[in-house]
């Protein structure tokens, strides 16, 4: 047989894609992984970032807005990205009123919708709420 070390190790540790406890209880991910005691490089956080920043801009784009998400202003489409990588895709679709509003290019309804939101309320993450909310202010003519 002529199987490579990565096949090897791949055969042995397994590949999985979700964190999960191996047989010394560290938790894990990919092949063999452990993120417990290793953790991750920059590179490989930064990897995995830019991976999740595409992914929502793609389902904005492709999902959400079909096809229309980059009419939006630049400074919207970030507030929209960042809204989207906070909460999930699950998450952010829970925005309807919100989302409803952009899609007519209603910004001063989007920001009402945006402060009538356990988000805007939550003080973690109301300083974030208020900035994201200022740059659409500003789009508004």
């Amino acid at each position: 047989m002529t199987e490579t070390i990565e096949e090897m190790l791949i055969r042995h540790e397994g590949l999985r894609f979700t964190p999960y406890r191996c047989t010394a209880e560290k938790l894990t991910i990919g092949v063999g992984r452990n993120l417990d005691d290793k953790g991750i490089s920059k590179d490989e956080a930064m990897l995995m970032f830019y991976n999740d920043l595409e992914e929502c801009e793609r389902d904005l784009s492709n999902k959400v807005f079909k096809g229309r998400f980059f009419e939006f202003p630049g400074p919207v489409q970030g507030v929209l990205i960042n809204m989207r990588f906070q909460h999930g895709p699950g998450g952010f679709r829970r925005y309807r009123k919100m989302i409803a509003a952009f899609k007519h290019f209603d910004y001063e309804k989007a920001i009402l919708e945006m402060i009538d939101s356990n988000w805007y309320r939550d003080k973690f993450t109301q300083d974030r709420a208020k900035e994201l909310i200022e740059i659409v202010r500003s789009e508004i003519k």
